[in-house]
């Protein structure tokens, strides 16, 4: 395989991760705004606001990794990514299928930052900043989830 065909290949690598983070993204937005929706009780507005908000962010998190995706000269899918639909919508039942799903985001992000390591300063200063955003955000739903009052990180198990 020479030079040129061994970085397309690569680059359909990249590509179909790039892919499967924007379908990923795309089902945040879905899921986001569909909670948002189920919200009930009297802290309603600002989880609401504050789900709204994380749908916003999945939009433009799928708007980033289409632009890359036809930077490298592919075809953004028109997929998106699973959605389950649990009928829980107490607040702790979304919050916990959120961290879920940013678990999964996270790791489609490193898998990507493993691929471009040393190939690309671009994708692999995107794929750094996303696992920081991924990272952060997993933190924030992490205290969200723990009682008033507690310290310690939040575990299901």
């Amino acid at each position: 395989m020479g030079k040129k065909e061994a970085s397309a290949h690569g680059d359909e690598k990249i590509i179909g991760l790039l892919n499967r983070i924007m379908e990923s993204e795309l089902a945040g937005v879905v899921r986001y705004t569909h909670y948002s929706l189920m919200v009930f009780g009297y802290n309603r507005l600002p989880i609401i606001s504050w789900l709204r908000g994380q749908a916003d962010e999945s939009l433009a998190h799928a708007h980033d990794a289409g632009e890359l995706i036809t930077h490298l000269g592919g075809h953004p899918s028109l997929a998106i990514g699973p959605l389950l639909e649990t009928h829980k919508h107490d607040i702790g039942d979304i919050l916990r299928e959120s961290l879920a799903h940013e678990g999964l985001a996270l790791q489609l992000y490193k898998d990507l930052l493993k691929e471009v390591e040393g190939v690309s300063v671009m994708l692999e200063e995107y794929a750094r900043k996303m696992v920081h955003l991924e990272e952060m955000h997993q933190g924030e739903v992490n205290k969200m989830l723990r009682k008033p009052g507690e310290v310690a990180v939040f575990s299901d198990r």
